[in-house]
């Protein structure tokens, strides 16, 4: 469920979200599981003991029943719906409700920027080959074409990127920085799951403001310096206090870039032939790469 959810919420905050608010929205999956983080350190203050530490399980049940409770009141993609019917009332519905609009006119001006990107992208795949692509899968078509080519390599890196940063690892192992600072380590892991709320609150006021190349190359510049002030602070050449400043600018800097964008881009660059396809891989890629970090 988990892995799935991974995929499907930014796909699909990226086709309910107007384009001028795409950034945004589609940060708001970081800033849920960054608020997720710091809840869970939260608790534990209060269940992270040998008596109580089993009912942290039964408060995932309890989210997991309150999310299936709530799906009833989610609206189906419009874009998901008109391409499957470019006549679809119920799309024409949605859209009316979600942008707000009084008048069938700009609802009928919003269904055609829809449909004009979908047949934008069939025509691109007919001139590419026609029905003899049709006969490839669809990832073997994202390959074969060199344009989406790189738009699929660009993704994967994103993603080796987000989790080969060292990212987690500051997470995983984050009591290791604060033994000997500070005496019970799980306040610094609760202090930085709170910083890295906050900084991911300031990439929502940023994401559709800067660009999202703009944003990538300050967050990888600014956690490489932090990187190399942490290592010279372990090193002995700085001290632990000066070591936690790295750490909490270290994340800072990640959230403004390389946390939310490889997540949010995929629903930007691709089209929805290929869109969840390249979300699948690039989820797959970054789980991997989760994985031999912890």
């Amino acid at each position: 469920a988990s892995g799935a959810s991974t995929v499907l919420v930014p796909i699909y905050l990226g086709e309910m979200a107007p384009p001028n608010l795409r950034g945004v929205i589609g940060t708001m999956t970081q800033f849920a599981c960054v608020v997720g983080i710091l809840f869970a350190d939260i608790v534990g203050f209060v269940l992270a003991n040998e008596t109580s530490w089993r009912w942290m399980f039964s408060l995932t049940t309890g989210f997991g029943i309150c999310q299936l409770a709530l799906t009833p009141f989610l609206l189906e993609s419009p874009r998901w719906l008109l391409g499957r019917n470019p006549s679809s009332s119920k799309a024409r519905f949605i859209i009316k409700k979600l942008r707000g609009f009084r008048y069938d006119e700009e609802v009928e001006t919003e269904v055609e920027h829809y449909l004009g990107a979908a047949k934008t992208q069939s025509l691109g795949d007919d001139s590419d080959g026609g029905q003899d692509k049709d006969k490839k899968s669809v990832m073997a078509e994202m390959l074969a074409d060199e344009k989406v080519r790189l738009l699929v390599v660009s993704t994967l890196v994103l993603q080796v990127a987000n989790q080969f940063s060292g990212i987690n690892a500051v997470f995983y192992y984050s009591g290791l920085f604060f033994d000997g600072v500070i005496d019970n380590p799980l306040v610094g892991t609760t202090v930085m799951g709170a910083i890295n709320v906050v900084a991911t609150y300031v990439a929502l006021l940023l994401m559709d403001r800067c660009g999202r190349r703009t944003l990538i190359m300050w967050s990888s510049a600014g956690m490489f310096a932090s990187c190399v002030v942490i290592v010279l602070s372990l090193l002995g050449y700085f001290s632990k206090m000066v070591a936690l400043g790295a750490v909490a600018t270290y994340v800072s800097f990640f959230e403004i870039g390389l946390g939310p964008i490889p997540w949010l881009i995929v629903a930007e660059m691709f089209g929805g032939k290929y869109v969840t396809v390249a979300m699948s891989m690039s989820c797959q890629l970054n789980w991997i790469c989760n994985f031999f970090v912890g």
